[in-house]
């Protein structure tokens, strides 16, 4: 898609107003510059694919383009592997953002001649309270703060200070660097806020270059002007810092425009779905899941590995909308817009997930007939493929009943039924083992409803799916679900790994049409009848793996219709 406005469909929300007024009284020279700044210390998941959505979309939209800015000021945690997903992940949703990688660390030498500026202005101060000290001088939200007695020194004390910092002279923790605002504040994030602390901590990018490292707060509103950004959007927790962004700004003299303008929007809350860094990267290294892409996690990999195509997932955020409310979105939408994208796109398969043998007793035993099978419906354009059809096949053991109910209409004794593409079919025997259970269905076909329709105009109600015995190749194939049993797990304090669904994965051993095993890693199909699957990388030679990626039934679609 790259940076363009995928299928002309513009949203309408309050930051996409805010811009267009923006742009309308030329407050920033005519240019729109977003950016999309993860910190690389984490997989990205279906919270930031809105963000990426909105920073590219907007800047499409209007013109202009949008930097993708890895945020590597806290070097205890990020690393290049991280690095390497994120700007694969971008690309993978549909955006570009051509040589417009940057990382906040190259800002460093900048970020530290700002600092000293604000020394110089009076406006910055070294601070050697200890953190129990510094809580009890800060007050509270009834308490007005204390001055830190750094307050008071000089600038000259404060800059020497500073610089010996920056030289290594003081252990962790010693010192910071504060801005001078206003410790009566009733924003307690400004008073006097840390803006530099020492972390003797080696950088993946710089290595020991340095030992003191900016806050955020200080740090990305320089990276937001540094880079020309007109407007930074940041999800609603950050409401409360933007009087900081816009303290920094100032007090270095940034001014329009050529100063960058933040506005908040509303995370991404799903349900049956955690997105906090910390609880997924509790469940990586636990192991109550295979990695950062298995196909259950909410990131972008592990979407992507499960089959979800990157156009559902803008659609997804598309529908979802900006808003300034913090809301919970249901994981049925997510399903939904999945389904409405793999049932325009994928080719129908057939697939036996439980296997029944049936044997078609008129048929001969060494016979084999191509049968004709539609690619997709939805696309006239796929055209068609042949299926074999033989003396013996395989049907789902659920497409079979002993003493069926009133509405079943599948395969019963002295029943008929429909094979999909196939014949009419009649179960004349039932086959036991010794401990009663169900192993074949003895069966016979009617020569005359080749292509699923009788010539004497008898009519069946069940049409059920099939594979050739003669041909069909065997397939591991992963049911996945949903993570979590409760919607909103870990609510109210309780622990949510003991919210893990323990059917959250399941494993068979499947029969699946010939060409299915030749497909290669990524490719989305629908198992026709079952739902829709993608060809997992651990698929080799002869051994294919499928992942499910979504069931058939959409039960957000059908609450939409009833108007819940």
């Amino acid at each position: 898609m790259s940076d363009s406005v995928e299928n002309n469909h513009v949203p309408s929300d309050f930051i996409r107003e805010m811009v267009a007024e923006d742009f309308r009284d030329n407050k920033f020279g005519g240019k729109v510059v977003t950016r999309f700044p993860p910190e690389p210390n984490g997989y990205l998941h279906i919270g930031h694919a809105k963000a990426i959505c909105l920073d590219f979309g907007v800047a499409a939209e209007n013109g202009g383009y949008c930097n993708l800015r890895m945020d590597d000021t806290n070097p205890t945690k990020e690393d290049t592997e991280y690095v390497s997903s994120i700007a694969e992940d971008v690309r993978w949703l549909g955006f570009d953002f051509g040589d417009r990688l940057y990382y906040a660390s190259d800002y460093f030498d900048r970020m530290y001649e700002c600092a000293e500026k604000l020394i110089t202005l009076n406006k910055a101060y070294v601070c050697d309270l200890t953190p129990e000290e510094w809580d009890e001088y800060r007050g509270n939200l009834n308490i007005p703060g204390r001055e830190s007695p750094g307050r008071n020194r000089s600038v000259e004390e404060n800059l020497d200070l500073f610089r010996r910092m920056r030289a290594g002279e003081f252990e962790d923790g010693k010192m910071v660097l504060r801005a001078r605002i206003d410790m009566a504040s009733p924003n307690i994030h400004m008073r006097d806020p840390v803006i530099y602390r020492i972390r003797r901590v080696h950088h993946f990018r710089h290595g020991d270059k340095w030992c003191i490292y900016p806050m955020y707060d200080f740090a990305h509103p320089l990276e937001d002007a540094f880079e020309g950004v007109t407007h930074s959007f940041c999800t609603l927790e950050f409401e409360i810092h933007r009087p900081l962004y816009d303290w920094v700004l100032d007090a270095l003299g940034f001014t329009f425009p050529n100063r960058p303008r933040q506005t908040e929007f509303s995370r991404l809350n799903l349900s049956y779905t955690v997105m906090s860094k910390r609880k997924l990267l509790q469940l990586v290294r636990e192991n109550y899941v295979s990695g950062w892409d298995d196909p259950r996690m909410p990131t972008i990999c592990g979407m992507r590995r499960r089959g979800i195509p990157a156009a559902a997932i803008r659609n997804f955020c598309r529908t979802v909308g900006i808003t300034k409310f913090d809301g919970l979105t249901d994981v049925a939408l997510l399903e939904h817009c999945v389904r409405e994208e793999l049932n325009a796109t994928s080719p129908r398969f057939l697939a036996v997930l439980d296997p029944l043998k049936v044997t078609i007793t008129n048929y001969p035993a060494e016979g084999v007939e191509p049968l004709d099978a539609i690619n997709n419906p939805e696309d006239p354009a796929a055209g068609s493929r042949k299926l074999e059809f033989s003396r013996e096949l395989y049907i789902e053991r659920s497409d079979f009943m002993l003493e069926p109910p009133k509405g079943y209409f599948r395969l019963a004794p002295g029943r008929e039924v429909r094979l999909r593409y196939g014949y009419f079919i009649r179960c004349e025997e039932v086959v036991y083992d010794e401990a009663g259970n169900v192993t074949e269905l003895k069966c016979t076909f009617d020569p005359a409803t080749r292509g699923g329709s009788a010539p004497d105009g008898r009519k069946v109600k069940g049409t059920i799916h099939w594979v050739s015995g003669a041909s069909a190749k065997k397939a591991e194939v992963r049911l996945y679900d949903r993570l979590f049993t409760t919607e909103q797990p870990g609510a109210d304090g309780v622990d949510f790994l003991t919210e893990l669904n323990p059917d959250s994965r399941r494993v068979v051993t499947a029969y699946i049409e010939p060409a299915l095993a030749e497909l290669p890693a990524g490719t989305a199909v629908q198992f026709e009848r079952i739902g829709y699957f993608a060809v997992d990388p651990d698929s080799r030679p002869g051994a294919p793996v499928f992942n499910r990626t979504v069931t058939l039934k959409d039960s957000w679609a059908k609450q939409q219709q009833s108007g819940k």
